[in-house]
């Protein structure tokens, strides 16, 4: 009795080519990432302060959610002329709850004082990312692009005035550049239409003193640029 390929092949575990060409897997097509990341960047588009803060505490659309203590919205003036952005929370924050508050916190009260301004008064402070890197790595690309629509968000609710873009990852989201501070201080930039100051992070200047001098210059520029709007 003849056995036929077909069946050698099927008590091997094997289906012929041909039946897995003509067979071929039909999966579901899957919603495109990009559409839902776009709705859910149009619903927090639409949140008030109160649904905003709910939002970011209970955010799971990075990993960061896994290993933050707590989401950090920010702090201050919620009606400020005076936004500043600065990278992410660091330990001190994450356990607190409110951007800068450790040695680079202190460093930028004195930074506001010297241009007399003060935090909470006519001040927004907050960071690109709502949860803390663990050991304060860099943000990853996927982070920055979950937490952004939420700044935009406390962008278009507070209505500052001008907006001090502290560090790299704030500068580069900001303008949507990789280009350095180095290239891009010195001059007003903008953010939908918002000037926008470009400055180094206070905790790199605690590590490099020589660039307060060129901090000083920002802050200065910063004031003159606001002067210059409310001419």
């Amino acid at each position: 009795m003849s056995v036929s390929r077909e069946l050698v092949l099927k008590e091997l575990g094997m289906a012929p080519v041909w039946r897995l060409r003509q067979q071929p897997a039909t999966l579901a097509p899957a919603e495109p990432a990009e559409a839902g990341n776009a709705d859910r960047r149009s619903r927090i588009l639409q949140m008030d302060w109160t649904q905003l803060k709910e939002s970011v505490a209970n955010c799971t659309a990075c990993d960061l959610h896994k290993t933050r203590t707590q989401g950090v919205v920010g702090v201050g003036d919620e009606h400020a002329e005076w936004l500043i952005i600065g990278e992410a929370p660091g330990a001190d924050e994450d356990a607190q709850g409110e951007p800068f508050v450790g040695q680079a916190g202190k460093l930028l009260d004195a930074m506001l004082a010297a241009i007399g301004l003060k935090r909470g008064d006519n001040v927004y402070i907050a960071n690109v990312l709502k949860s803390r890197p663990p050991g304060n790595r860099n943000p990853a690309p996927e982070e920055v692009a979950a937490c952004m629509p939420y700044l935009e968000r406390q962008i278009q609710l507070i209505r500052p005035k001008i907006i001090l873009a502290l560090g790299r990852f704030a500068v580069q989201s900001l303008l949507n550049t990789e280009e350095t501070i180095g290239r891009l201080r010195g001059r007003v930039h903008h953010y939908q239409g918002i000037p926008l100051i470009v400055t180094y992070h206070p905790a790199y200047l605690l590590r490099n003193l020589p660039d307060k001098e060129k901090a000083w210059e920002d802050l200065c520029l910063a004031r003159e640029a606001m002067k210059h709007d409310k001419a």
